[in-house]
């Protein structure tokens, strides 16, 4: 049966006509030009007047179907060998890498069009062989999810792991995941792992192992090079401090926002400089970090009742309504500028305070902290008991909250517990740099 992976219409007419399917190596020619490559999958919304061809240098081509010729390139049927693992050197560090899924996670296979999980440990040293020399490896795949799709329970699944692996004996973990929600996982990871004794490292992929501009290969070189033997026992996030090759940064876990879509340097450590830079082998340092050493405590419960909400002009006075029906247990607010929502929802906020509900105040500013002592209007919502977020992210105070609420529901407790500084999230003085290049 032929695979067509996506194709529909005329282009599947096309490639059943030549007896064509994906993976196989093809000649394409019309009028203009012609073009050598593998034919590629195609989502299934996309149109069906062009196939897809990667060509040798990597780059994906999309080739009108219109006045095409197509011949297939014979190829000598070679078996599949499995990629074996480097003998190991005595002596080096043990690190666990633990896959969740995500673009760093995966491979393509060019005769099916499948993505599948690429996080056994021959995998990686067929990916990136360096490895060896670096560490002794071992892996587990935990989940293969989008990033969008991990929830909490996730989260406290991922801790447990990373506790397992201390407990064997792993110098430093690494954690493979989606970048679109890997400031939320780092986060939640940084407040379930107390008194962390080794490095934890969140790492990611913005483009595809195939791709020639794919920042995959020295992003998981990086990581396993901090987890084996950076000084800090810390969860962090590591990604490419700018849009070249060479240099990687390494964020606090409760500090990093992704800031863009697509760039390679999209992570960025908000109100705080990053723990470290890694480049041409060697980790350097930043600041005050916590030292290895210390006997892991996990606290890796969280409180999925919690829910995060934007305030906006025009803002329906009724919004809190149904989440005090349901009986939800937290509400971060991301106010304005140093804290502030509309005066037309104090009473419903008020109403959700009296109900149990505890009611955190962060601000939609990238930068700075929220200072509700400023303003009229932000000393009379602190004195309705919305508790200040001090200069967290609100997705940080969002995952904080839902692990406060995990341990107690009273909501002086509450309080007592989100003011305190945890795990490098709360400061006294907010540093600053439109994007932080050490």
């Amino acid at each position: 049966m032929i695979s067509t992976h996506g194709y529909r219409g005329r282009a599947l007419d096309l490639i059943t006509k030549y007896g064509i399917k994906v993976g196989d190596r093809i000649v394409v020619r019309n009028e203009r030009s012609s073009f050598v490559g593998i034919l590629m999958p195609r989502s299934e919304l996309d149109d069906d007047a062009h196939i897809v061809l990667k060509l040798d240098d990597g780059y994906n081509l999309g080739v009108s179907i219109e006045s095409l010729q197509i011949e297939k390139v014979p190829q000598e049927e070679v078996p599949p060998q499995p990629p074996k693992a480097p003998t190991s050197r005595p002596g080096l560090p043990r690190v666990s890498i633990i896959s969740t899924g995500g673009t760093i996670a995966s491979r393509v296979d060019y005769r099916t069009g499948a993505v599948s999980p690429a996080l056994s440990a021959e995998d990686l040293y067929q990916s990136v062989p360096e490895l060896g020399e670096l560490a002794e490896i071992r892996t587990e795949i935990l989940f293969s999810l989008l990033s969008e799709n991990i929830v909490p329970e996730n989260w406290t699944a991922m801790a447990r792991s990373i506790e397992r692996h201390i407990k064997e004996g792993a110098h430093g973990v690494v954690v493979t995941h989606g970048t679109d929600t890997m400031g939320y996982t780092a986060a939640a990871l940084s407040f379930a792992l107390r008194n962390l004794p080794v490095p934890v490292i969140l790492v990611g992929s913005q483009r595809s192992s195939d791709r020639p501009s794919s920042d995959a290969y020295l992003n998981l070189k990086g990581a396993v090079l901090a987890a084996a033997k950076a000084p800090f026992a810390e969860v962090g996030v590591l990604m490419h401090s700018t849009s070249s090759d060479g240099e990687l940064v390494i964020h606090r876990g409760t500090r990093v926002r992704k800031m863009h879509t697509s760039r390679r340097d999209a992570f960025v450590s908000i109100n705080s400089s990053p723990l470290a830079r890694v480049a041409d082998g060697k980790i350097e340092m930043f600041g005050k970090y916590r030292e290895r050493g210390g006997d892991l405590e996990l606290k890796a419960d969280f409180d999925e009742d919690v829910v995060l909400i934007k305030s906006f002009p025009g803002i329906p006075t009724d919004i809190f309504d149904p989440i005090i029906h349901r009986g939800f247990h937290g509400i971060v607010l991301e106010g304005t500028g140093l804290g502030h929502v509309p005066e037309r929802i104090f009473p419903a906020i008020k109403r959700a305070i009296q109900s149990g509900i505890a009611v955190v105040m962060t601000s939609q500013c990238i930068y700075g902290r929220v200072n509700m002592n400023v303003y009229s209007t932000g000393r009379e919502l602190l004195s309705l008991g919305v508790i200040p977020g001090g200069d967290m992210l609100p997705e940080t105070a969002l995952v904080k909250l839902m692990w406060v609420l995990a341990q107690t529901r009273d909501l002086e407790e509450v309080r007592r517990l989100f003011l305190t500084n945890v795990a490098g999230e709360l400061s006294e003085r907010s540093e600053y740099a439109e994007v932080w290049h050490p």
